[in-house]
């Protein structure tokens, strides 16, 4: 019976991280050392559990919110279980020894202190989530830039954390690709977003562009709502380009990890293009064969560069 109960409670926290592979940059490639790939997927549990629930995309069944300690007539307040995940996490930092409750809080433990990483990322996490609950309506790019500070950016800090390799130009640069990586996931699911009632476009753009909500819940895409999708790629695809120098900075395979990460914006950015920037039917995807070229050429740019 015990050994039921513990694969039970393996069964969430396995199909939290088997969506990795839907993601549009490798999160653990099989070329990173053990160490490195381990630490990656504990902190890709993290960011990705702590999403589903500021989503609502838990797994069925509620073993989530019994591992969390909510109530089961909480289980679907999402605020609740944000509270319980935050008082989970910070069990993960506990120096007193008490062990967080979730599966893959307990698996994020041996990374944090690993690679002596600080709680604020993981609460930088946790705040955006709280924001989606409250905020689903930006006005301006500044304000969708403070978000994805909250959103994007804590990962791409955890990855230097990870591999040791942090300074403070490093961060600049991982932050301009992390949000450009941001707002490309914005772009693809506009949508999905819309269907959650959140719009990540941000007023100020879609008035200039003359677009209205009801455009975006069109079957397809007119053609003010392409042109601007096209100038909210044209800012990310900036954001990209700002922080690419961060790949020729470092050396060997975390190198190629990170261009990984910035040639699946710009292959994902492509895929948009190709679609016209109709973005509406559903997520335009890049082929595995548009982002091993991205890679190579994020690659050949950091060899010029470096």
């Amino acid at each position: 019976m015990t050994g039921t109960a513990r694969t039970g409670s393996r069964v969430p926290a396995r199909a939290t991280l088997d969506k990795a592979a839907d993601e549009n940059f490798p999160v653990a490639p099989f070329f990173l050392p053990r160490a490195w790939r381990d630490d990656l997927m504990a902190v890709y549990g993290y960011a990705r559990l702590v999403d589903d629930i500021g989503d609502g995309d838990l797994a069925p069944g509620g073993a989530d919110a019994r591992h969390l300690g909510v109530a089961p007539e909480l289980a679907d307040d999402r605020l609740a279980l944000l509270d319980a995940f935050e008082a989970d996490l910070r069990r993960v930092f506990d120096a007193s020894g008490a062990a967080p409750h979730h599966p893959l809080l307990h698996a994020l433990r041996p990374t944090v202190r690993r690679c002596s990483l600080t709680p604020e990322p993981f609460l930088g996490l946790i705040a955006a989530n709280r924001q989606d609950q409250l905020v689903r309506r930006y006005q301006t790019y500044d304000d969708l830039l403070a978000y994805c500070e909250l959103s994007a950016n804590p990962v791409g800090r955890l990855v230097l954390g990870i591999t040791g390799t942090s300074t403070p130009e490093r961060v600049r640069r991982s932050d301009a690709i992390c949000t450009g990586l941001q707002i490309v996931e914005h772009l693809q699911d506009v949508a999905e977003d819309l269907a959650r009632d959140r719009i990540y476009l941000p007023a100020e753009s879609m008035k200039r562009f003359h677009v209205a909500e009801a455009d975006l819940a069109a079957p397809t895409a007119n053609a003010s709502v392409r042109a601007l999708v096209a100038h909210e790629a044209r800012r990310a695809r900036a954001l990209l380009d700002e922080g690419t120098p961060l790949v020729g900075s470092v050396e060997g395979r975390l190198r190629l990890l990170l261009a990984g990460f910035v040639a699946g914006g710009r292959a994902a950015l492509a895929a948009i293009a190709a679609a016209g920037h109709d973005v509406l039917p559903g997520p335009p995807r890049a082929t595995r064969t548009n982002l091993l070229r991205e890679v190579g050429a994020v690659l050949r740019r950091a060899r010029r560069e470096g």
